[in-house]
């Protein structure tokens, strides 16, 4: 269980720099395996800095979805935001503060993102339902579109542009919309991937109105009923995905060189688990969809092809 926050009060004898950042690669090697490994294509630098981001976002989500979520009020969260102004200020609480503290040092890092996701846990501990598709979406833009926002400062903008002769005249380009446009498409996947574990807590996140859509209703879903009007709503969830996904890789090109092969890596990793859920036939309620390490391993050279090519 990652240690969850308490009122600013900062520690004595904070850990190194360096144990810092392996106490966060340790977590992020632990907890997600596919992320993790889009980073170890990264540079050292840039590697280390998304683990102390990732894991500042898993510490955050682990208080309205963690072992002691019960007990996560408003005033917790308010608690971690206070906490999380005091490590934008440069003063580390914990051990693991003491990574992302060097990480702002290092790269051009905003706190807005971070604030949002806060945003995004408030939401989840009064709302268990998305009426409209809209309104899941601005949630998925808080708990996971301000992650590609957080890391855009650290991979880094290509700033003479792309090398290729047919893209020489394009201007400076920052891809911030096509950065959360695959947060969303993680965040929408991690939905469709978690159906089931989501049900058992009580929660829902597919669209009320496209269960609606498809005649499938909520009591059909807390039972687990796969047939063809379940399988209708899933492809149809599933291909909003994608178009997340093919919405974000238009950014790709823009990044740069040392960072379009992780990118393009972690894109193709994660989406992978939508072609899981369908060879299972859609069953999201008792199997757990994820790719295999020998068929993650494939993706590799593709995504190394594409970094090269687009």
């Amino acid at each position: 269980m990652l240690q969850l926050p308490k009122p600013p009060q900062p520690q004595k004898n904070l850990t190194s720099v360096d144990e810092a950042y392996e106490l966060c690669r340790q977590i992020t090697a632990k907890y997600s395996k596919t992320f993790y490994l889009g980073t170890a294509l990264m540079p050292p630098e840039k590697r280390q800095a998304i683990w102390a981001i990732y894991v500042w976002c898993r510490r955050t989500d682990e208080l309205v979805d963690g072992p002691q979520a019960q007990f996560t009020t408003l005033e917790t969260l308010q608690e971690w935001e206070d906490h999380l102004e005091m490590v934008f200020s440069g003063h580390p609480l914990d051990d693991l503060d003491v990574a992302l503290v060097d990480t702002l040092e290092r790269f051009p890092i905003k706190i807005d993102p971070f604030r949002d996701m806060i945003a995004g846990q408030r939401m989840d501990l009064y709302r268990s339902r998305y009426e409209t598709f809209e309104e899941l979406k601005l949630y998925c833009y808080r708990v996971a579109g301000t992650v590609g926002l957080m890391s855009n400062a650290v991979i880094g903008v290509d700033g003479d542009g792309s090398r290729v002769p047919w893209r020489s005249h394009r201007d400076h380009y920052i891809p911030e919309e096509e950065a959360i446009a695959l947060g969303i498409a993680n965040q929408l996947t991690n939905i469709l991937r978690d159906v089931g574990e989501d049900a058992q807590r009580g929660r829902i996140y597919l669209p009320l109105e496209d269960l609606e859509r498809f005649n499938y209703s909520q009591e059909d879903l807390f039972k687990g009923v796969i047939d063809d009007r379940w399988r209708e709503l899933m492809r149809f969830q599933i291909e909003r995905a994608r178009h997340y996904y093919r919405e974000s890789e238009r950014g790709i090109c823009h990044l740069c060189r040392d960072s379009r092969w992780p990118v393009w890596s972690a894109l193709m990793l994660y989406q992978g688990i939508l072609d899981v859920i369908e060879a299972n036939n859609y069953d999201v309620f008792k199997k757990r969809a994820f790719v295999p390490t020998a068929k993650k391993m494939l993706y590799l050279p593709v995504a190394w092809l594409r970094a090269q090519v687009l």
